[in-house]
């Protein structure tokens, strides 16, 4: 899974990683949102665009067509039945970061990420505050939920709000729905593993371009039935994604409330910047989280300064090996690579 292209004129490599956990979608090809946000990028990056440009259309392509669920309006709605979005992107040149959280009203949540970048001396930007900010720079309010979202809602209500992501709380979690209240003794939560093999991802990118210019960037729509308020890895920088031009960037996918203790991204990047290559750098940042949760779902996409890739992922059930897309300058089209996880 790792690689290295004969770097052309313009668009020297382009990662975009989203793994689905769905058990549905390991039965057909996977080629579809994944290929169209890399060509998207790709095709920027060839026309003369930046690499933050690349980022931001490939992410905000996934957006719009909703890659299937797990990004952009409509999918994985919360407690209250609400989609919010979390979205960054990064500048490898200057380190200059993006993000927005718990983004609601606004589809466009990779691009609302970069103006907070480009027109705020800030980094993270959250709730209705950041969609108050999305508004006053132009990007259009509108509602985000869709049929799906509510039928995923309503079939939830109806089966005692499960599964969700509570604990030591009464009622019982496991049989029924809030609100709810603290317990008065902490119980060692033994239903954690269960959430764990459930719809949650982000689409992840990394692009290089010919003079050595890094970016990388993440969007999604959280975790399905997830608190409201809860924000994961995706817009936390280091730990959705880190870029670095002197060294590489990375994104990551998976279970962002254990992911992002571990920085995996930011981690990878400074392991590749020691000389590490991509596939080892990978490797060893799932492994960090691996030994402490050892059935964690995760993967996460790597490359260096001189156009090397690689990617890995933990294995757990019904996950046992990602796929990911790659452009670079030996094909005109995005090719599906595959890492086995361990």
């Amino acid at each position: 899974s790792q690689s290295q292209g004969k770097h052309g004129r313009v668009g020297r490599l382009l990662l975009c990683g989203i793994s689905r956990i769905r058990k549905d979608y390991f039965l057909k090809p996977r080629l579809n949102t994944d290929a169209f946000s890399t060509t998207y990028s790709w095709s920027a990056l060839q026309s003369g665009g930046s690499v933050l440009d690349a980022v931001e259309k490939g992410c905000a392509r996934c957006e719009m067509e909703q890659c299937d669920g797990s990004v952009g309006y409509g999918g994985s709605p919360d407690e209250s039945g609400e989609t919010t979005l979390d979205a960054m992107i990064m500048n490898g040149d200057t380190i200059e970061v993006g993000a927005v959280a718990d983004l609601r009203r606004i589809k466009n949540a990779i691009g609302v990420a970069r103006a907070v970048m480009e027109h705020t001396d800030h980094t993270l930007l959250v709730g209705e505050s950041a969609s108050v900010f999305a508004e006053n720079m132009g990007f259009i309010a509108e509602d985000l939920t869709t049929n799906k979202s509510v039928n995923i809602f309503s079939q939830w209500l109806k089966g005692n709000c499960q599964p969700n992501y509570r604990k030591n709380v009464f009622p019982d979690p496991s049989k029924s729905c809030g609100p709810y209240k603290p317990r008065a003794t902490v119980k060692q939560n033994i239903r954690a593993q269960h959430a764990n093999t459930r719809s949650h991802d982000t689409i992840g990118m990394v692009a290089l371009d010919q003079d050595g210019h890094v970016a990388a960037g993440t969007s999604t729509n959280g975790l399905t039935h997830k608190v409201p308020g809860r924000v994961g890895d995706s817009p936390i920088v280091g730990a959705g994604a880190y870029a670095d031009s002197s060294a590489g960037g990375a994104a990551a996918t998976g279970d962002g409330d254990i992911m992002m203790r571990f920085l995996p991204s930011y981690l990878a990047v400074e392991l590749m910047r020691a000389g590490a290559d991509p596939s080892a750098a990978c490797k060893t940042a799932i492994s960090r989280i691996k030994k402490h949760y050892s059935e964690f779902f995760g993967a996460i996409i790597c490359a260096n300064t001189s156009g090397h890739y690689g990617a890995a992922c933990n294995k757990a059930p019904g996950f046992s090996q990602f796929h990911y897309m790659v452009s670079d300058s030996e094909s005109d089209v995005p090719l599906l690579k595959s890492v086995d996880c361990f």
